[in-house]
């Protein structure tokens, strides 16, 4: 999606460690226009799909989710980082490792809105290691959910979470897929 390419490439800050922050308009301030850019993107790529619901987590997978959901006409469910106390004691755990954050969290999705048979398309703002991607795969499969897909809006292909995706037999598809960082610039795959 050279949108959001460009997007990344003019407000995108790569730091230390292989991180990039684009919390201008993803991960903390959200363009509303590029978001609805993201669902309608995301639903040409799954038109083939069968979906019933979206399936992301907090906090920054909402906006893309949630975009993605209106878009395909359908609703959108996401894990939370912590079980608040109006959850009941029917959910799904996993526990996924925030790579950023150096810390382990524990995300849940009560039972009662996932179901058996349902088809679930599995949408991230960013897979890198690909560990909330791992969570969100493992709740599906304990409510007994068809997985279609793992969307990402930003693919670190060369953190391997991708090709654990593509390992576990899951269709990915990523807006935009950075092969490096360079010179303390973003490289996206296929670029000369």
């Amino acid at each position: 999606m050279k949108l959001l390419e460009d997007r990344i490439k003019r407000d995108g800050e790569v730091l230390d460690g292989d991180v990039l922050k684009i919390n201008s308009f993803l991960n903390h301030q959200v363009d509303p226009k590029l978001m609805m850019q993201v669902g309608e993107e995301f639903k040409r790529l799954f038109a083939d799909e069968k979906i019933d619901k979206i399936l992301t987590c907090e906090a920054s997978g909402i906006a893309p989710g949630i975009m993605t959901a209106y878009q395909l006409g359908v609703p959108m469910v996401f894990a939370r980082k912590k079980k608040p106390s109006t959850l009941n004691d029917a959910v799904y755990w996993a526990d996924v490792l925030s790579y950023t954050k150096k810390v382990t969290n524990k995300i849940c999705v009560e039972e009662k809105f996932l179901h058996k048979g349902e088809h679930l398309l599995i949408v991230d703002d960013f897979v890198a290691h690909g560990e909330a991607v791992k969570g969100m795969v493992n709740i599906a499969k304990q409510a007994g959910c068809n997985i279609v897909g793992v969307g990402a809006v930003v693919a670190k292909t060369f953190q391997g979470g991708s090709d654990w995706v593509k390992n576990e037999g899951l269709r990915f598809e990523a807006l935009a897929s950075i092969d490096n960082f360079k010179d303390g610039k973003v490289h996206f795959e296929g670029e000369e």
